[in-house]
């Protein structure tokens, strides 16, 4: 939808597929090197590369950001799909609106979504630790028909009839946080840099608000300023860390205290919570917050942006020292330039 959207605003769009970066003799990017649908290969070069591959983090197993750390929730596994035959609500507004997002939550990391996306389909979610999926020796659809009634009551009387329309989906560790992720020739957007957990569908927002950032930076380089930097996009990569911090910090509270979550989301930092939920996340943009400020001081957090190699390590990685405990204790790799390098390209 976005890609149409944008192609109907004047971008050129090149059909192929991104296989490996072009560097310069000092280390920037200069363009990628796509391979087109018929297997032919191409250059195509340019004076600022955004990597906008989502999940794919194409420039990050590319090597040419910092390394990738797995996140807080890397653990975790997504299924989805669509489905036809859900009952909504029956109201045109308020708490049994037609048309509203619900998340379901079970007890910690056990959660269901459940979105409209048109007059007949919905949306379906559901997200689980990695291991209760493999323990149940199910294929994914066996698995997400059987899983996701128990979640809860409700949601079990509204899929009682539902017809699945398309396969399910899933992803499995999906929180990781890129380091470095703009640099000379480069900027990654959104999730090619950073994803943290599904919970609030916070993906598509940071992503476009991030592009939204990063445009005044572009012209900027493209005019000249920054050249000779090493990073000529470090203002904008610690802005963006900053917001998604911001958003790290909400859901690393859900998780961890939802009730008190819920008092400050319905009572406390009623009009603040609007904000952030609507993306409203950024320095720019009053934050952090006191709601913010009270989740941190809750999770017994600080968030210190003076050094690079402090601030760039994200709290749920293994390799910080406040890593939540939901990694193996004993994995042989101890080093994030350790798991780095055994990632497969």
């Amino acid at each position: 939808m976005m890609l149409d959207e944008a192609a109907k605003r004047g971008a050129n769009v090149i059909r192929g597929k991104a296989v490996k970066p072009l560097l310069g003799e000092d280390g920037s990017m200069r363009g990628v090197t796509m391979r087109r649908p018929d297997g032919s290969h191409e250059d195509i070069e340019a004076e600022v590369t955004l990597d906008c591959s989502g999940l794919a983090t194409f420039l990050a197993n590319q090597r040419v950001t910092g390394p990738k750390y797995v996140g807080n929730y890397d653990k975790q596994i997504a299924l989805f799909s669509h489905a036809t035959g859900a009952v909504r609500g029956s109201a045109s507004s308020g708490e049994d609106a037609k048309d509203n997002t619900i998340i379901f939550y079970l007890k910690k990391f056990h959660w269901a979504w459940f979105i409209p996306i048109d007059d007949e389909v919905v949306s379906l979610g559901l997200v689980v630790p990695t291991a209760t999926f493999q323990e149940s020796r199910q294929t994914p659809e066996e698995f997400f028909r059987s899983t996701l009634p128990g979640i809860n009551a409700a949601l079990a009387r509204k899929i009682s009839d539902m017809r699945l329309v398309e396969k399910v989906h899933v992803i499995p560790n999906y929180s990781y946080q890129v380091r470095r992720f703009c640099g000379k020739g480069f900027i990654c957007v959104g999730d090619a840099h950073r994803f943290i957990d599904p919970i609030f569908s916070f993906g598509i927002s940071a992503t476009l608000r991030e592009a939204e950032f990063a445009v005044p930076h572009v012209l900027a380089y493209l005019g000249g300023k920054g050249r000779n930097l090493a990073n000529p996009f470090a203002e904008h990569m610690l802005f963006c860390e900053k917001g998604t911090d911001n958003l790290e910090d909400m859901v690393d509270l859900f998780w961890e205290q939802p009730f008190a979550f819920a008092t400050f989301v319905h009572h406390r930092y009623r009009e603040q919570m609007i904000d952030a939920f609507a993306g409203r996340v950024y320095p720019s943009e009053h934050q952090p917050s006191p709601a913010i400020l009270a989740f941190r001081k809750m999770l017994k957090r600080t968030r210190e942006y003076e050094h690079e190699d402090d601030y760039s390590i994200p709290v749920g990685s293994r390799f910080h020292p406040e890593r939540a405990a939901i990694w193996e204790p004993n994995s042989p790799i101890s080093t994030t330039e350790e798991w780095s390098v055994a990632r497969p390209p």
